[in-house]
């Protein structure tokens, strides 16, 4: 089947649309571009959604924050999306409420306004309407919250997701309509032809053959790597937002807690995500010089120790290092201001960049999962050979049916099912972003780790590549772990 796929790549006749990149933008370009009809072909370098898109605060929000630095269209354009996601995968995404605690004389009233306003903007996308809380009320409905300078409560909506789950549903309904998909095809360089087409060098992962991918268009989404396809000047600027995993007992509710100014100036969330709860992020400058894609971003412990200082302040009792069972690290594609200060990444704008470049590539890169759709859009509209508008209506389906394994190892005959439908290749594959269980607890990963490799090397014949694994969880609870 994937050598079948991989000759396809080659074909003479080409494609109307090459996206490189299967993270949340590039799926949902040869989503929308596949559902209308075009003929397209979309390559991954590792496995769709193993950078960024998996890494995420599993919200889909038009960002409190946003509306807070006067980003209106930003917020007013997230929020209908946010619906339209959740109405095109309502097994993955769903509305939660969120509370934010005042601990001020001034913040109830103050903030109440800010997510007043918020729902005003939702407008008949709205999840539900922002209400004050009493003091009383806060104490009873969140016992676990510091009580000391307590002065109440506002509480509103939005939603939350599973970024990888919902990344593997738009990979699979792109090939539903029949784009060819493929990971760990990795693309080498951009060249245009005499007749204007685009050609795509690339190289198997897996087996090292080398081939060419021919289109009208070609569409560079690879996240903070869009810059080593380019031959202009850098237009991204990373920054890396970690989060930590800690059991849910620090916050037993089904409602999210918005913390709503940090030390360095972000808001932080604890998010209850399968039956655990999930705290960040941070917004550090990263500088990738030297660093190959791929490479396995880690926390810093300055990080660390950032978050759980910060929820410290509002949580009784509060984690410590002890108590992590969870931390990963994930690198923002911001689009590089033009004049960028590297100390202050959090006040870059997530609106996303479109660039041709001379050849006719076109570079998209920016924005967040809540526009992923818009900026799908927007990127078709742009292809300089055969533009379109993308249109959502009925024609976009994304498939359910994928096994319920989001918190837990798969089963031998689910491993085999993840293969045959989702691509799963190796032990990571499914470990991180089918199952999300290296997400939720390093050493529960690590101890299905080995049934899972043989699960898939016995029905693929192929090294799962246990210990890659092995090496890149140990990593990740090195990140965290409590000093002896």
């Amino acid at each position: 089947m994937r050598d079948r796929s991989l000759a396809a790549l080659s074909r003479p006749e080409g494609f109307d649309l090459a996206v490189v990149g299967g993270g949340a933008t590039g799926l949902a370009v040869a989503l929308l571009a596949a559902s209308a009809g075009r003929s397209v072909a979309l390559i991954e370098a590792h496995d769709f959604a193993s950078g960024t898109s998996s890494r995420s605060t599993k919200l889909l929000h038009g960002g409190v924050r946003y509306l807070a630095q006067g980003e209106i269209s930003l917020v007013r354009e997230a929020l209908q999306q946010r619906s339209t996601l959740i109405r095109l995968a309502p097994d993955l995404a769903r509305p939660l409420r969120f509370v934010m605690p005042a601990y001020r004389w001034w913040e109830r009233l103050f903030y109440g306004v800010g997510l007043t306003a918020y729902d005003w903007l939702a407008g008949a996308a709205s999840l539900g309407r922002t209400a004050q809380l009493s003091l009383a009320a806060t104490r009873s409905r969140y016992p676990s919250l510091q009580s000391s300078g307590l002065r109440g409560a506002v509480s509103y909506c939005d939603a939350q997701f599973d970024d990888a789950g919902l990344a593997i549903a738009m990979a699979r309904g792109a090939a539903h309509a029949g784009a060819l998909v493929l990971n760990r095809v990795q693309a080498r360089q951009v060249t245009r032809m005499p007749d204007g087409d685009l050609a795509i060098d690339f190289i198997d992962r897996d087996s090292g053959a080398c081939g060419q991918l021919r289109a009208r268009d070609a569409v560079n989404a690879t996240g903070v790597w869009v810059d080593r396809l380019r031959s202009a000047p850098a237009i991204v600027q990373p920054s890396q937002g970690v989060h930590i995993v800690v059991d849910r007992r620090f916050f037993p509710s089904d409602e999210a807690l918005l913390l709503p100014r940090t030390a360095d100036g972000r808001v932080l969330f604890v998010v209850p995500w399968l039956h655990h709860c999930v705290i960040g992020t941070t917004d550090t400058p990263r500088d990738l010089a030297g660093v190959e894609p791929g490479a396995e971003p880690l926390p810093f412990s300055s990080e660390i120790d950032l978050i759980l200082a910060e929820v410290s302040r509002v949580l009784s009792p509060s984690p410590t290092r002890r108590d992590i069972l969870s931390a990963w690290a994930g690198l923002r594609p911001l689009v590089k201001p033009h004049a960028a200060s590297a100390s202050a990444t959090h006040r870059i704008s997530r609106e996303h960049s479109i660039e041709v470049e001379s050849n006719g590539l076109v570079t998209v890169t920016g924005g967040k999962w809540t526009t992923c759709l818009v900026m799908a859009t927007d990127t078709l509209s742009a292809l300089p050979n055969h533009p379109f508008q993308a249109k959502l209506a009925d024609t976009v389906v994304l498939p359910s049916g994928l096994p319920d394994i989001a918190h837990r190892s798969p089963t031998e005959q689910e491993v085999v099912w993840l293969a045959n439908h989702t691509w799963a290749r190796t032990v990571e594959d499914v470990l991180a972003r089918r199952s999300r269980l290296l997400f939720l607890n390093v050493d529960a990963a690590l101890e299905a780790a080995p049934a899972v490799a043989r699960a898939l090397e016995q029905h693929t014949g192929r090294d799962a590549d246990l210990e890659g694994f092995i090496q890149n969880a140990t990593a990740w609870k090195e990140s965290f772990k409590a000093a002896d």
